[in-house]
């Protein structure tokens, strides 16, 4: 979505879903982390890889949505293995870095703004999943359906919204996503 020359991201996701929302949660540094400590880090794995729907958005500072459950279904497209790696890595990093990237959302906002109201005009294909809690999230869905993302990406070829699938759109459906990556390269 553009980016909007009059709020700053994170007060303005504030001041629409409050504090709960996972990015205000993970403004403070040290205090989403000392929570994802407290937690088993292969626990916490399964949750973060299975649980994201817009309910898991919104991290109440008593805990987490559902509760911390070691009995969760794994779907299809996660195994054991992939969960025990993905443990193996943040245990031994923990979870800074990839919190940080939402605690510098203001900054990209303050550096981006010689680019305010700027087209992307690069060819692009759009594709993502209408089970991704992101695609039902601040007015996505409408300004990609009612044509705000050709406006801003007039080059836009194509946007493939994919039914049934959610926000690790590339671990769900591997050969269908390289399919429509080698199609639309191979064009240039």
């Amino acid at each position: 979505m553009p980016r909007n020359p009059a709020v700053r991201p994170v007060d303005s996701l504030r001041a629409t879903y409050g504090n709960d929302l996972y990015i205000s949660r993970f403004q403070e540094p040290g205090e989403v982390e000392a929570q994802f400590a407290q937690v088993d880090t292969t626990v916490l794995m399964k949750i973060l890889l299975t649980s994201f729907s817009p309910q898991a958005l919104f991290i109440p500072e008593k805990g987490f949505p559902g509760g911390l459950s070691e009995e969760l279904t794994l779907p299809y497209w996660l195994s054991e293995n992939d969960i025990n790696y993905f443990a193996s890595k943040f245990s031994k990093t923990g979870f800074s870095g990839g919190i940080n990237y939402y605690r510098n959302m203001n900054r990209n906002w303050e550096l981006t703004a010689p680019w305010t109201g700027i087209q992307i005009k690069v060819p692009t294909k759009f594709i993502l999943g209408d089970q991704d809690a992101t695609y039902h999230f601040m007015g996505l869905k409408d300004y990609i359906e009612t044509g705000g993302l050709k406006r801003d990406v007039p080059l836009l070829e194509d946007y493939v919204l994919m039914k049934g699938v959610g926000h690790f759109i590339n671990q769900e459906k591997p050969e269908e996503i390289s399919h429509y990556i080698y199609e639309f390269i191979k064009k240039f």
